[in-house]
């Protein structure tokens, strides 16, 4: 099979989407299928081939003001009709719902091939990025501003982000994915409870699921123990406003109360972190509370073991690969009660689930793991049980069996004419 993939994030950037494109394009590619990614220019760190049968090509690419590490790619209808006449592709799989994905579905379209779209992110629960505070960064001003407070005032921006929160922008970006995935042949979502939401959502094309999967090779987990008085505890992921580490922080607060030697260790990049690092010094707890950077994923599965517990406060996962990483290595798990995440932390069998932003109550069940070291070896051992069916290569034979009969239910798909068409048109 020729498959192309589009999407808005890719490496040298990492995310759980590019980590997902990466370990599928590379798995099925060593079965004999070709791959060319459609992907963001970034500059430095670009690269045009990960294989011989993967080949990425870059779109030139902005960003959004209120958000720079997302990225708006330009139109380039001829390039991609190219790509499409050159590469001959017997499937289109979109990634995002953003410009490339756009951009992909009219492509398929105008030329019948034969469409799959991935769910990675709930991207309505975004909807905070084009807010207008964010658009003019009102964020950075009150860190600045509380630099000449003896107090962080977090109530005031807090009050300005619900007051702007219209629910109109949620209701057009949810229109806009619609209108993307409701035209693909089939939708993957990652997992069983997201599957539900998007039905929820108004998403009418059959949807299918495939977890993005694990190597269980490298993360590989024995079932811990812990006793004393120095837990070390663990978050990991994009550090970006929507996964709510800020409430994570909040909690370790209390946990630092009962334990006074704890460490909460925070790894991954993004925009959020100055604000959490003011937060940390604000209540005191600078010392505790590290910050390690990015940490390459090749590497990262030697980390997770280093640590107890794992702490999320993310409301908007539709898997949460870190989360999965994370129990895969045997660590308990607390999580909230949002979207994905139950599918992963299973409450009182390898973790606790708290109602989301409730920082008070990610804070007892971490607490109630410590103080009990059956209860933290049962979660623990749990932990890797639950993450043993996500094994990677059977994801990769799921995903493998959709791409076959998407291709062959769909031969001969009929061409659809659209605006779009023009765009092409002029460019030949």
């Amino acid at each position: 099979m020729r498959v192309l993939y589009f999407s808005d994030t890719f490496l040298p950037k990492t995310d759980g989407v590019a980590v997902s494109i990466k370990n599928f394009s590379e798995l099925l590619a060593l079965r004999g299928h070709e791959f060319l990614i459609c992907a963001p220019k970034y500059g430095d760190g670009d690269f045009d081939r990960m294989t011989d049968k993967i080949q990425v090509v870059r779109f030139r690419s902005g960003y959004l003001p209120s958000y720079p590490d997302i990225k708006v790619v330009l139109p380039s209808p001829g390039k991609i009709k190219k790509i499409i006449e050159d590469f001959k592709p017997d499937l289109i799989h979109i990634h995002t719902p953003g410009l490339m994905g756009l951009y992909a579905i009219n492509a398929a379209e105008r030329f019948g091939i034969p469409t799959i779209g991935t769910y990675h992110t709930l991207m309505a629960e975004q909807e905070m990025y084009v807010s207008f505070y964010r658009l003019f960064k009102l964020d950075k001003l009150f860190f600045k501003v509380g630099k000449f407070k003896k107090k962080l005032d977090l109530e005031e921006l807090d009050k300005i982000v619900k007051f702007d929160n219209f629910n109109i922008r949620k209701k057009i970006i949810l229109k806009i994915c619609n209108d993307i995935y409701n035209r693909c042949d089939v939708v993957i979502s990652p997992s069983h409870l997201i599957k539900q939401q998007l039905l929820e959502y108004g998403i009418t094309r059959p949807i299918t699921v495939v977890s993005n999967g694990m190597d269980l090779k490298r993360f590989q987990g024995i079932p811990k123990t812990f006793a004393g008085d120095s837990p070390k505890f663990l978050h990991v992921g994009r550090i970006s406003y929507e996964k709510n580490c800020d409430v994570v922080i909040t909690a370790f607060r209390q946990i630092l109360n009962q334990y006074p030697k704890a460490t909460l260790t925070i790894i991954g990049e993004g925009p959020a972190i100055p604000s959490l690092e003011r937060q940390a010094e604000h209540l005191e707890m600078k010392d505790s509370v590290k910050f390690l950077g990015f940490i390459p994923n090749a590497v990262l599965h030697e980390e997770y073991p280093k640590y107890d517990v794992f702490l999320t406060a993310s409301t908007m996962e539709t898997q949460g690969l870190v989360v999965l990483e994370a129990i895969a290595c045997g660590l308990p798990a607390v999580g909230v009660d949002a979207f994905a995440l139950p599918e992963l932390i299973k409450h009182a069998e390898n973790g606790f689930i708290a109602k989301s932003f409730d920082s008070n109550g990610i804070a007892l069940a971490a607490l109630e793991i410590l103080k009990n070291p059956e209860l933290y070896s049962k979660f623990s051992k749990n932990s890797i049980q639950v993450a043993s069916g996500h094994e990677m290569e059977k994801c990769v034979d799921l995903m493998e069996d959709v791409y076959s009969k998407v291709i062959e239910a769909m031969k001969g798909k009929v061409k659809k004419s659209n605006i779009f068409d023009l765009f092409f048109d002029l460019m030949q």
